[in-house]
């Protein structure tokens, strides 16, 4: 057939699978075949498959009942069909009509009943919380046909492990236990087994469970989830030392966990600053395990060793992410800037933050506080100026403490030009420079004799401080006035208006008497 041939019939298929659901989701269950017989169009194997797995079928059981009692008439059905009508009748809760179909099947020559018709009704029969009913039908298996075996009992354990009722992992550890004499377990049936107790949080049992599969089933890298689920266990059980222990074990067998389990180990690591064990644990993920970390975990970890001292590795893990396809984020730039500050890395900080900038990353309000402060102190107003105008650029807030160590820094280096130029789009910004450095201020321009400096700044902070006074007023106006016995005029809302207007009153005559001392030859 051509492929042009093979699509029109696909598409013929289709239409007709659809012409079967809108019947199917339109009229009653009853009234289900004679609808299908009239509308003239014939079933095929192939389409009662499409029609059978549809969400109308498993929402709607007994016309998917109907559907396939009428399409058997005219076709012979699929095994798959056929599971499809023990799955969707199981899921229903309908176990009785569901043994019909499996005897019905069996009828038929039992070919089609197989591993999977057995672990649909398992997944049945669990999901509604009837373990023991899922148990029976493990036992009957060999009636139908079907040999117990590996998988069997594997879909009979994840069955019974999936729900969140507290005893599921003793259920299945017990079933186990019985049947293990003659089915052999795998590495998959202890795997389902240990993540039971992991879900449970029985470390002493995943610990057993785990010894007994070593001895059944030895040593495989391929066993990788029933490693995560112990060590994960004796994680949650607040085990680290054991983790650790059996971690080295199996490293010394060549078989390693997965993700899973070192995610949530360098989490506990890095959250306990346990810095030697952290730089361990991760070079077995990367070098032993070959394991890719992920985004939130190289964070963390350069995070930890920015706050131990060791930004050299730090470093050295941001220069790898971009070789196993993580790309830093903010986060990752500003904890390696905050390591560089705590150190104080003046060059290596400088030189850092030019490559943030250009890989478009901007370091935080706390970090531009810190890092003016420290170029300040350690004598490069050069670059603490470049910090502020990063500030200015984006739009960085809250920009009050780096304003703050950025005037202190130029007084202390006698730039008064550029403390007079700052201040001026500082107060443009509406940035609230404190007391303490306006104070400051006044006392370094006396003593250099630059009062001119001063006088410019108290003057815009002057004009600054009315504009806000005469705004206040006005607000005081439109709110009114009201006298209610007790002495005061203003209603309770209002007074907070009035006390900050007495401060500011306070500050303008402070400013003025500043100013005035100046004009009166009074230099301090």
């Amino acid at each position: 057939m051509s492929a042009t041939e093979e699509g029109q019939d696909g598409g013929e298929s289709s239409h007709r699978a659809e012409a079967f659901l809108e019947i199917l989701g339109r009229v009653q269950p009853g009234d289900a075949e004679a609808e299908l017989s009239s509308c003239g169009i014939g079933p095929t194997a192939e389409v009662a498959e499409q029609v059978l797995r549809s969400g109308v079928c498993y929402s709607r059981p007994k016309s998917a009942v109907r559907f396939f009692i009428w399409a058997g008439r005219s076709v012979k059905h699929t095994g798959y069909a056929r599971n499809l009508l023990v799955d969707i009748l199981g899921k229903a809760g309908m176990f009785q009509p569901m043994w019909d179909a499996v005897r019905s099947m069996l009828q038929d020559g039992g070919g089609h009943i197989t591993v999977a018709t057995f672990a649909s009704i398992f997944s049945s029969y669990c999901a509604g919380g009837n373990l023991k009913e899922a148990v029976k039908a493990f036992d009957v298996m060999e009636r139908y046909g079907v040999k117990p075996d590996a998988a069997a009992l594997n879909s009979l354990l994840s069955a019974m492990c999936r729900g969140r009722e507290a005893g599921r992992a003793q259920a299945a550890h017990d079933m186990f236990e019985r049947v293990k004499g003659s089915v052999a377990p795998d590495g998959d049936t202890f795997g389902i087994l240990l993540e039971a107790w992991e879900k449970e949080g029985n470390a002493q049992r995943a610990v057993s469970t785990f010894g007994e599969m070593v001895l059944r089933v030895g040593w495989s890298a391929s066993y990788m989830p029933a490693y995560d689920a112990l060590l994960s266990t004796l994680l949650g059980g607040d085990q680290f030392g054991e983790a650790l222990k059996f971690l080295q074990v199996m490293r010394s067998k060549g078989c390693l966990p997965g993700l899973k389990f070192f995610a949530r180990a360098i989490d506990l690591v890095v959250r306990k600053r346990d810095y030697a064990n952290a730089l361990a644990i991760w070079q077995m993920m990367v070098s032993d395990a070959g394991l890719v970390p992920n985004l939130p975990m190289y964070n963390a970890m350069i995070d930890l060793c920015c706050n131990v001292g060791n930004t050299d590795y730090a470093l050295h893990m941001l220069d790898e992410m971009p070789f196993n396809g993580v790309f830093a984020d903010s986060n990752t730039y500003n904890s390696i800037l905050e390591g560089l500050i705590k150190q104080r890395k003046v060059r290596e900080a400088e030189a850092f933050l030019a490559e943030m900038s250009k890989n478009e990353q901007l370091p935080s309000a706390t970090n531009c506080a810190a890092v003016i402060s420290m170029f300040s102190k350690e004598f490069n107003p050069p670059a603490a100026i470049d910090v502020w105008r990063c500030i200015v650029e984006h739009h960085i807030t809250p920009a009050d403490d780096s304003a703050r160590e950025l005037i202190v820094g130029l007084l202390d280096f006698g730039r008064f030009a550029e403390v007079e130029k700052y201040a001026d789009e500082m107060f443009d910004m509406r940035i609230e420079l404190p007391q303490s450095t306006i104070d400051n201020m006044k006392r370094t321009c006396d003593k250099a004799g630059k009062r001119h400096t001063y006088d410019h700044i108290a003057r815009r902070l002057k004009r600054r401080v009315a504009g806000f006074l005469e705004s206040s007023k006005s607000c005081m106006r439109q709110q009114g006035y009201r006298n209610d016995g007790s002495g005061s005029v203003l209603g309770d809302g209002d007074q907070w208006i009035f006390a900050f207007c007495f401060v500011l009153f306070v500050f303008m005559d402070g400013l003025n008497c500043s100013i005035h001392e100046q004009d009166n030859g009074f230099h301090g």
